[in-house]
Order: C-alpha cells, then structure tokens, then sequence
C-alpha cells in the first residue's frame, strides 16, 4: 500500500510540475509577436483616421455640391451663381480624387449623404430675398470646416497621397473662402 502511495505521489508531483511549467511558459511574451500586435493597432488607428478623413470629407464636398448647385437654380447675384458653379466643379474634382482614394483603400464614400439634409432643406425653403445671405452663409462653414480637416489630417498622418490631396486643394479651399467672405460683404 506504501508503494501505491509512492506512486500516486510521484505522479501527482509530476503532473504538477508539468502543470506549472506549461502555465508558465504559456505566460511567457514572445517580443516580436508583442511588437507586431503594437504595430497593428497603431496602424489600425492611423487607417481609422484616414478613413474618417476621407468619408468627411466626401460629406463636405457632396455639401457643397449640393447647396451650389441650388444656388445657381435660385440665386438672383450673378456673382453667387459665378462663385457657386466654380466651386460646384472644384468640390466635384476633389470629391472624385477622394473616391480614388478611399476606394484604393477599402474605404466606402458613395453612399454618403451630405453632411447635413437639414441645412440643405433649409437653404431650398428660404425666399428669394434671404436665399444669398443664406447660401453664401453656409458655403463659408462648409469650407471652414474642411479647411479645419484639412489642417487637422495634415498633421496627423504622414501618407503621401493625403498629404498631396490637401496641398493640392487647401489653397483653392482658402480662395474661395476669400471670395465668398468679399462677395458676402459686397452685397450685404
């Protein structure tokens, strides 16, 4: 009965040292495999902000088009209909370069509605009298605000494409701020 003991003793012992070395060595973190888990978040955060970079701004530029194309329907200034039709066509061409872009991406931007139908509803239901003040009102937060994503992905990211993208355009974007804010105090 001793030796039984012995035994049963022996193999309790061992199944948990073997136990406790498995545990351990389970615990134990490969570097390479702990750097490439890293690797891949951070990656994962900077493709996270690309992507809102580019489907916001498809938003703002499908905006724009948007209030720019009612604005030479509905406008009475020749100047509005003048500045609304060349930034129809600038946001046209920026929103096809980000298409480009988010689709070499995997990054879905044709379904995007615009940024906001409710200030779009606004700006159809005004009367003639009040439509410019409106439309040249919205127009300038529209670019304001991808002026502002523009600056703020230039910072954060470090892709050569995007950064093209917002050289490219920032400086038209900032133009036409100009011209909407000198046409603005022109009229009113």
């Amino acid at each position: 009965m001793t030796a039984k003991r012995k035994v049963k003793a022996f193999f309790l012992r061992v199944f948990f040292l073997l136990v406790i070395i498995m545990y351990t060595s389970c615990q134990k973190n490969n570097p390479i495999e702990t750097s490439f888990k890293n690797e891949v978040f951070i990656k994962s955060d900077k493709e996270h902000t690309e992507a809102y970079f580019l489907t916001a701004t498809a938003g703002i530029s499908k905006s724009v088009i948007s209030k720019s194309q009612v604005a030479q329907q509905k406008s009475s200034e020749s100047s509005i209909k003048e500045i609304s039709r060349k930034l129809e066509n600038q946001q046209n061409l920026l929103l096809l370069d980000v298409t480009k872009m988010a689709n070499s991406r995997l990054v879905i931007v044709t379904d995007i509605e615009t940024i906001n139908k409710q200030d779009l509803y606004d700006l159809i239901d005004k009367d003639k009298t009040n439509f410019d003040k409106a439309y040249l009102d919205s127009v300038i937060e529209s670019l304001e605000a991808q002026i502002k994503l523009f600056e703020s992905i230039s910072k954060d990211t470090n892709d050569k494409m995007i950064l093209k993208l917002v050289l490219q355009y920032l400086p038209t974007d900032y133009q036409f701020l100009r011209e909407t804010k000198q046409i603005k105090e022109q009229i009113y």
